[in-house]
C-alpha cells in the first residue's frame, strides 16, 4: 500500500475528502518527526512505539574500492510494534 492508497482508505473511514484526509496524514507524520527529532518517544497504546537509537561512527570498506571509510555517528528512528497490533497480524 503507498500513501494514496492509505489516504483513500483514511478517507473512506472517515468519511471525509481525500484532501482532508491526506491533510491529517502528513500532519500526523509532521508530528512523530518533530518529537522524534527532539529526542522524545511517541507511544501509541495498542499500535506501537516510535522511538530513536544512536549508532555510534564506524569504519567501513568501499566494496567497489576496497578503501577505508568512516561510517559517522547518527541517530536512526525505530518503531516497535505494539502487542495488539502483533496479535492482530498473526
Amino acid at each position: 500500500m503507498n500513501k494514496q492508497e492509505l489516504v483513500s482508505k483514511i478517507a473512506d473511514s472517515a468519511k471525509c475528502t481525500k484532501s482532508e484526509a491526506s491533510t491529517m496524514l502528513d500532519c500526523f507524520i509532521d508530528v512523530i518527526t518533530k518529537q522524534l527529532k527532539k529526542g522524545q518517544e511517541v507511544r501509541l497504546t495498542g499500535f506501537g512505539t516510535f522511538t530513536t537509537t544512536k549508532r555510534k561512527a564506524t569504519m567501513g570498506r568501499n566494496p567497489r574500492t576496497g578503501a577505508s571509510i568512516k561510517i559517522p555517528a547518527s541517530t536512526q528512528p525505530k518503531f516497535r510494534a505494539g502487542k495488539s497490533l502483533r496479535d492482530s497480524v498473526n
